[in-house]
């Protein structure tokens, strides 16, 4: 059977369609072009000026160019959305909208960078190689474990900030709302037994930045099951796997992610799968259920809350929205305005304390602001500037 035509694949009028028309961005120029001697200084002969001193000082690009605060955000459209490996051309929608959410929450110019998928050398080489033109690098629905290498690559070779927001951007909003969700349930962090299920991009920066928070015991769990003692020798086991292994699960859990609920106090899905009601069942008292899968989180919340005291999605329809704009445009204004070179484990762990005490008064329906809360990213941008190294 032939494909259907492309009109018939969805209606033009639609407002979702209607709103991308033509593509959500555009270019404008910050200084006047209205006749000659503008002409004269903004491009030749006057430009070249601007280009020797840079020749000989190259510090002074992010004074007299847009560098300093431009970030490109870059995809090879490996793991779009909950799509999946959609390609470069249909990650575009999506590296634009971002684009979009870095110039209105903390005014910083984005521009999307979607290219062919290759090997990791490949695409390091490729984002090295185009970096002079940017302060910062977002790297952006890029499938695991592949998104590791390359970030841990770029950070080596760049002397710009290099941030993979599906892992750092939802790891410390993660931790901004479980800052505000422990002081609902009169929990203590050092106390907390957390089962992270998800170990792709998301679920091994949640862990990491929870252990380096202070979280007593985290169980990480994959497809098929608890990352615990009996997987460490399994053949074929990723590195990333591996040193999950050996880093959590401090008691020694096996089996199923039920086995890993038996007593837990948090719940944070970052996986797309679904977790059963029998198996929620098992947690502590005055437990706490992060489901962040979009569309479709890992537990309905109002299966949650039967389970739960305290409930967060990924989803802006429910309360409690989980969500990483209200990281990643502050930390990339924190970063470029302080000429930061790198965004440290102490920069995303600033940030995360910054958002969660924007909610002095946490409640079981509000343990983060808005993402419309205009005081989210100069805060944030503040607690990162202050430990930005230079």
């Amino acid at each position: 059977m032939s494909a259907l035509p492309t009109h018939q694949l969805f209606d033009p009028r639609d407002p979702v369609f209607v709103v991308h028309e033509g593509g959500k961005l555009a270019v404008h120029a910050t200084s006047e072009l209205r006749d000659a001697a503008d002409l004269s200084l903004l491009y030749t002969p006057g430009v070249a000026d601007v280009s020797r001193a840079i020749a000989v000082d190259p510090s002074l690009a992010d004074v007299y160019t847009s560098r300093r605060n431009t970030v490109a955000v870059v995809s090879d459209g490996t793991a779009v959305l909950g799509l999946g490996a959609v390609g470069p051309l249909a990650a575009m929608p999506v590296m634009e909208g971002k684009a979009v959410l870095f110039k209105h929450f903390a005014d910083v110019d984005a521009v999307p960078v979607c290219m062919e998928t290759g090997t990791v050398e490949e695409i390091v080489e490729a984002v090295v190689r185009i970096a002079p033109t940017y302060g910062g690098i977002n790297l952006e629905d890029i499938s695991a474990p592949r998104c590791f290498e390359i970030e841990r690559r770029l950070k080596e070779r760049l002397t710009i900030p290099v941030f993979h927001d599906d892992q750092h951007g939802t790891a410390i909003v993660a931790l901004a709302a479980l800052l505000g969700a422990v002081r609902v349930v009169e929990k203590r962090l050092g106390e907390l037994t957390v089962v992270v299920a998800g170990a792709g991009a998301a679920g091994v920066a949640v862990t990491s930045i929870l252990l380096a928070a202070g979280v007593g015991d985290v169980i990480v769990t994959d497809s098929r099951g608890v990352l615990g003692p009996d997987r460490a020798d399994e053949a074929g086991l990723p590195v990333h796997k591996a040193d999950l292994v050996r880093d959590t699960n401090s008691g020694g859990v096996t089996g199923t992610i039920g086995e890993a609920l038996e007593g837990a106090d948090v719940l944070i899905g970052v996986s797309g799968g679904t977790v059963a009601e029998r198996d929620l069942m098992r947690m502590a008292p005055r437990a706490i259920i992060f489901a962040l899968a979009n569309p479709d989180p890992e537990v309905h919340p109002s299966v949650a809350r039967r389970f739960a005291e305290v409930v967060a999605t990924g989803r802006s329809d429910f309360p409690n929205q989980i969500n990483n704009v209200l990281a990643f445009p502050g930390i990339f204004r924190g970063a470029l305005d302080s000429g930061a070179r790198a965004i440290t484990e102490e920069m995303k762990l600033a940030a995360a304390h910054a958002i969660a005490s924007l909610t002095p008064h946490p409640t079981a329906e509000q343990i983060v602001p808005s993402v419309f809360d205009e005081r989210v990213a100069p805060a944030v941008a503040a607690a990162v500037a202050r430990h930005a190294p230079r």
